[in-house]
């Protein structure tokens, strides 16, 4: 595991961060609304850049480059209720789940530009399988492909944990699926979707993209799917492993440990410490297990050789390992903040599960996510100025 400093803060500059979120359009009943590109258009500029999904049902974020968690969370809320704004001015709503809630007549119809047309016709019923999942992504700078390399085997053990904290998609189409997260099951069909092996260097990261290509599993490289990958556009190490969370104020969380996790890692390099060891198939069965039980259940304990424990305690020692790195940027408290309001209702896949409980209706679950997308935990932690050594790092 990375080890963070037992003395004092970080000496090393806090690489920048940005988040990408995708997001469910409905309409007033509940239903997938497939209006994607219209609600873009409606929404005008801003600094965040909306752009189309998979699926014509969906529309993304892409948020600024941030410094800490504060600022980060004001774009996030921001964008959203841009977003939300935009919809509702055609009737419609903004839904933060991992995949549709009810059932839908027919399956959603794909986004028409050339490269989602290419996919579908390569894939089959394998891209309508995945379409319309909806996941957050998270970026962090870091120098160059051979750090990121090695930034991402120190990340592999810490996925089951970030998997189980955003799980958000219990129901889809109609049917509770018995699992968390739903939406990490249809994504990992995709052949070039799952954990990346452990990597020996940046040229075997590109050697492993070259036969993906090579056999057909993946068209270009922005179809390697990995769980965390180096970003094909920036200088960045992307998670992926995401739900989209149902408050801006996880996915702000979410954000800030993630970077915390990578600027451990990068000590960890610099101090010549391996990774923890996760064979490839075991970190599979933790995701697959994460999945299942979500925030509310057990996951995989990087600090405990990979045992299973409960999500709630493989947080709060996150937490405390992580402290130093997080009180440096000044996003402690916004950390502990989210978490402590999820330590009574629990994670997304639980609050929807309550709602449900309450009255049999799955339309009582999509209002719940509509109001949450938009209006978040409560929180209200005020955006703080970077320390003086934490300026942007790029990406």
């Amino acid at each position: 595991m990375a080890r963070a400093p037992q003395g004092g803060p970080p000496a090393a500059e806090a690489p920048t961060m940005g988040v990408e979120e995708e997001f469910l359009l409905v309409g007033g009943d509940g239903r997938l609304a497939h209006e994607g590109q219209e609600v873009i258009a409606e929404a005008g500029e801003g600094p965040a850049q909306l752009v189309g999904e998979f699926a014509r049902c969906q529309v993304e974020a892409a948020g600024p480059v941030c410094t800490t968690g504060g600022e980060l969370l004001a774009e996030l809320r921001a964008s959203r209720r841009r977003l939300g704004a935009a919809a509702a001015r055609r009737g419609l709503r903004l839904l933060a789940a991992g995949a549709p809630v009810l059932a839908e007549p027919q399956a959603p119809p794909l986004n028409p530009a050339p490269r989602y047309t290419r996919i579908a016709e390569h894939f089959g019923g394998l891209a309508h399988l995945a379409a319309s999942s909806c996941g957050c992504h998270v970026h962090v700078a870091v120098p160059d492909p051979e750090t990121a390399t090695r930034v991402i085997n120190h990340l592999r053990p810490w996925l089951p944990f970030l998997l189980a904290l955003s799980a958000n998609s219990p129901y889809c189409e109609g049917a509770d699926t018995g699992y968390a997260s739903w939406r990490h099951q249809r994504w990992s069909s995709w052949p070039s979707a799952g954990p990346p092996p452990h990597l020996a260097s940046a040229a075997h990261y590109d050697s492993c993209v070259t036969e993906l290509l090579h056999t057909g599993a993946a068209l270009d490289p922005g179809m390697l799917y990995w769980d965390i990958r180096r970003s094909v556009h920036q200088p960045t190490v992307e998670v992926r492993i995401c739900d989209i969370p149902q408050t801006a104020e996880e996915a702000a969380l979410i954000a800030v440990l993630v970077r915390a996790l990578v600027r451990a890692a990068l000590d960890d390099i610099a101090a010549d410490r391996p990774p923890l060891p996760r064979e490839h198939t075991t970190l599979r069965a933790d995701l697959w297990h994460a999945a299942r039980e979500g925030f509310a259940g057990r996951c995989a304990d990087p600090l405990a050789g990979g045992a299973a424990r409960p999500a709630r305690d493989v947080a709060e020692r996150a937490l405390r390992r992580l402290r130093p790195y997080l009180a440096d940027t000044g996003d402690l408290t916004l950390a502990e903040e989210v978490l402590g309001a999820l330590s009574g209702p629990g994670g997304g896949a639980a609050r929807q599960r309550a709602v449900y409980a309450a009255h049999g209706r799955l339309t009582d679950v999509v209002d719940h996510l509509a109001a949450a997308t938009l209006d978040g935990l409560g929180l209200a932690p005020a955006p703080q100025a970077p320390p003086a050594h934490a300026r942007p790092a790029g990406g």
